[in-house]
């Protein structure tokens, strides 16, 4: 079986998978963006499990129930906040991907959805965020089982552009 990777335009909290990445703040007690999104559509005993994780720090990602998403997982990563590129944002980032892939597939999940972590109210350029996203994905997918299918889900036209561009 072939590993698979998707690109699709759409709003993640609305997609059937076996977990949707949500680009969380370190609390992990909501936000705005995707965070807020999610924790909205999931409904509050999301934040209630949130709350018993005591936080992520960047790069690292966390797992929960997905509650009323159509999803059945919410994997919770901290993405780094953009400032100059030398701050090791790049391997923050990486690693939010790459610890993201291994929650799902320590938990053998076949399916996982991803927003463009670090693309909104962090600042990461687009370009540079989707090659890391790109490399890290197609990486992890030579050398694991799961996930089998991999969706980069976008939100915006620009951002749906650029994958479309590196895949």
């Amino acid at each position: 079986m072939h590993n698979l990777i998707k690109l699709i335009r759409a709003d993640i909290t609305t997609l059937k998978v076996d977990a949707i990445v949500n680009a969380a703040n370190s609390s992990l007690l909501g936000g705005g963006g995707v965070d807020g999104a999610i924790h909205r559509a999931a409904g509050p005993e999301l934040l209630v499990e949130c709350r018993t994780l005591k936080g992520c720090p960047t790069g690292e990602a966390r797992i929960t129930k997905g509650y009323n998403l159509p999803a059945k997982f919410v994997i919770h990563t901290v993405g780094p906040i953009y400032k100059d590129g030398s701050r090791g944002e790049a391997e923050l980032l990486a690693s939010a991907y790459r610890n993201s892939l291994q929650l799902a597939a320590e938990n053998k999940l076949a399916t996982i959805a991803f927003p463009a972590i670090s693309c909104g109210v962090y600042r990461y350029p687009i370009a540079e965020a989707v090659e890391i996203a790109v490399f890290e994905v197609n990486s992890w997918l030579a050398e694991n089982e799961y996930p089998e299918e991999v969706i980069f889900v976008c939100f915006s036209d620009e951002i749906f552009g650029e994958y479309e561009r590196q895949m």
